[in-house]
């Protein structure tokens, strides 16, 4: 019962973390309806940032995060008003390819950059705390609260505020929201800033436990894509729940099946659920 516990608690902290990086990928595709490719450099990107305002500048962890934030909603709007704006009126395999190209771009830079050798981020949470006899990373638990934190500020921005509103107008009807006076290029561009902060915070909060290298985003691109799918496309109650639904299936087949068999469970949970429901968990179509 106690390792069932453990993990359930390391599962929940994976999960925060999928969910804050699906989160991001979910609102760029509700927006613009294409599925961003270099959602994995740019959570990279963020990791980078935060680990030299620490190791560099003596920043304390917590302000680091918030510029890592900040200066990957910077290159957000660069990269949507360069790389995206030009092609909005293109097939979406232009999208698709400029995407890959901007992955590839931010990914080689890095290792230009910083080489590719692993590194260690530090964190003043690094002891461990005991709760009814378990003994949970005092990171861990950084990662859960400021990861319901973030999602729950997200929440409040979508739906009390005129900004988040208009990003939900141009997700439900683009062209209504543009009849009726919202300007759809800021908005993509709120949109972009927003999903690359996101992306930067979950790689702050996960790097001190996992490591920072210039190749850390692929695996999670190829886990928020299926999460959003699961959850549905452009859904953010499902980026959530699929989210933490991949987590904890890799979580526990890892603990009670195989290590191995940990990364393949999840994208077999994925195809089940969509043999039963092919527009996702929560999607509005049937």
């Amino acid at each position: 019962m106690e390792l069932f516990l453990q993990q359930l608690i390391n599962g929940i902290a994976l999960g925060s973390v999928y969910s804050l990086a699906a989160l991001g990928l979910t609102l760029v595709f509700g927006v613009l309806r294409i599925p961003n490719l270099a959602h994995g450099a740019l959570y990279m990107i963020g990791a980078y940032v935060t680990y030299f305002a620490l190791t560099s500048y003596g920043i304390p962890y917590i302000v680091a995060i918030g510029i890592s934030a900040a200066v990957l909603a910077l290159i957000g709007v660069i990269v949507e008003r360069l790389v995206f704006h030009p092609l909005r009126n293109a097939p979406h395999t232009h999208h698709l390819i400029a995407a890959v190209g901007v992955l590839f771009f931010l990914q080689s830079g890095a290792q230009v950059l910083w080489g590719s050798e692993f590194r260690e981020m530090p964190s003043p949470f690094t002891g461990v705390i005991n709760i009814f006899g378990l003994n949970i990373g005092q990171q861990r638990l950084v990662v859960i609260f400021a990861s319901i934190l973030v999602m729950a500020a997200l929440y409040w921005f979508l739906k009390k505020t005129v900004p988040g509103q208009t990003i939900e107008a141009i997700e439900q009807d683009r062209t209504g929201a543009s009849l009726v006076g919202i300007d759809a290029n800021r908005v993509s561009m709120m949109t972009f800033a927003i999903s690359a902060a996101l992306a930067a915070v979950a790689a702050s909060l996960v790097a001190p436990i996992n490591l920072v290298f210039p190749t850390m985003g692929e695996a999670l691109n190829l886990k928020v894509f299926a999460i959003i799918i699961l959850g549905g496309l452009g859904s953010i109650p499902g980026a959530i729940v699929g989210g933490f639904a991949l987590a904890l299936a890799e979580v526990f087949s890892s603990t009670y099946v195989s290590n191995a068999f940990s990364e393949a469970i999840g994208f077999l949970f994925l195809l089940v659920v969509l043999a039963v429901r092919p527009t996702g968990l929560f999607s509005k179509g049937a």
